[in-house]
């Protein structure tokens, strides 16, 4: 079946005038408005008196690999009911702009897979060009509130190793990020949240935060509907630095032993042994296992410490309702006390709110995952510096759902 230049350009309302293929350049099609009339945007009124023809060069989408350049017959109307002049409208692609609808969407969707720069050079465009285009879908962005019920809080860093975090809200039943903040401070996290409205915040049932005080202090202030729960694997976090804290104090004091023998013994058994005591036991492989093997028989301590660190996951993962989860972690908190007391510590200060898991079964996990793809999309823009950029291109990755023809 052959089909024609108009099927294959698929612009509903346009009639192609004339198609030439010149080498270098491409394939450039002549296209105009297939009607003899033009409605007066001011008047509403019809007009078919043409006034005079405006050819524009645009960018469209490539046919097999070859550049399309449309020329396009931008006819201009004088309107006989108000006596103005205007020019048709061409909705499938936007004033001033040297490329289609389509074209930019397409070269939007590249960038959410690659990063600006690569994608300029594939596309022969500049950087500002592509930025622009990331601008102009800025007001298509629009994500629904009004069914929130669990809502999650992180944060992220925006450039590594300098402490400036932004704040992160999730809607945590959708698995899509709501907005991503300037800051984790509590003013801009107040805003922020303040912008969703009171009806929306008055809904939420449940937030799932980090061990942080300002987080929580939000939901008290703002959501008094909510219940807080901490999230477990920020307090799993706890317990495996404190295990990796212990097993780096393992090796200094093995380090200052004086019997040679002794010392190199435990080093040996104590070497390239992190991931063997953190990782969950369950998921070990058979080198790392034999790894464990070697430091539980030359640190009674990593031992006691690795036992107890499998048995607090085991509590969040078997615990049958809030009692049973409740009585075995007060079990595990009068075991551990001479093991574990900082992680002890800070389950006292947020016990209540920790416990919550046992009954809601929340967890930070789409949080977590959601966290994963903004550091992947900080990684492929070369690190943002731009605030205004970075959240930009983050939430276009979840809530990109422009089409065209």
């Amino acid at each position: 079946m052959k089909f024609s230049v108009e099927q294959i350009l698929n612009l509903p309302g346009i009639k192609v005038l004339n198609c030439q293929d010149i080498e270098g350049l491409g394939l450039i099609i002549e296209i105009q408005v297939d009607s003899k009339s033009s409605k007066c945007p001011r008047c509403g009124k019809a007009s078919h008196s043409i006034h005079q023809h405006h050819w524009r060069n645009i960018k469209d989408l490539p046919w097999s690999n070859q550049q399309v350049i449309l020329r396009i017959d931008r006819r201009q109307f004088r309107c006989k009911n108000c006596q103005k002049l205007f020019s048709e409208d061409l909705d499938f692609v936007d004033k001033q702009r040297g490329y289609t609808k389509r074209f930019a969407i397409e070269i939007v969707k590249q960038v959410l897979d690659s990063n600006i720069r690569s994608v300029a050079e594939r596309n022969d465009l500049s950087e500002s060009e592509i930025q622009s285009m990331l601008d102009s879908l800025e007001s298509d962005i629009s994500f629904e509130t009004s069914e929130i019920k669990r809502l999650g809080i992180d944060e992220i860093s925006l450039i590594k190793g300098q402490g400036n975090y932004l704040g992160v809200l999730v809607d945590l039943d959708r698995r899509k990020p709501i907005d991503i903040v300037e800051s984790r401070r509590q003013s801009e996290m107040t805003q922020a949240l303040q912008s969703m409205g009171n009806e929306v915040l008055e809904q939420i049932e449940e937030v799932s935060i980090d061990l942080w005080k300002p987080y929580k202090s939000l939901v008290k202030e703002l959501m008094p509907n909510a219940e807080v729960t901490i999230d477990r694997f920020h307090v799993m976090k706890q317990v495996n630095d404190e295990l990796d804290a212990a097993r780096k104090q393992q090796k200094k004091e093995a380090n200052s032993l004086k019997n040679k023998l002794d010392r190199d013994r435990i080093l040996a058994g104590l070497l390239k042994s992190k991931y063997s005591l953190l990782k969950n036991e369950d998921s070990l492989n058979e080198t790392q296992k034999e790894k464990l093997k070697a430091v539980q028989n030359v640190s009674p301590t990593l031992s006691k410490m690795h036992e107890l660190k499998e048995k607090f996951r085991n509590i969040f993962n078997t615990a049958e309702s809030w009692g049973d989860g409740v009585l075995k972690l007060l079990d595990w908190m009068y075991d551990s006390s001479l093991y574990f007391p900082k992680t002890i510590r800070t389950i006292f200060r947020w016990f209540g709110d920790i416990v919550g898991y046992f009954e809601q079964r929340t967890t930070s996990g789409t949080v977590e995952g959601i966290n994963n793809k903004l550091k992947l999309v900080k990684r492929l823009g070369y690190g943002f510096r731009n605030f205004a950029n970075f959240r930009l291109r983050c939430l276009l990755s979840w809530h990109f759902s422009v089409k065209f023809p």
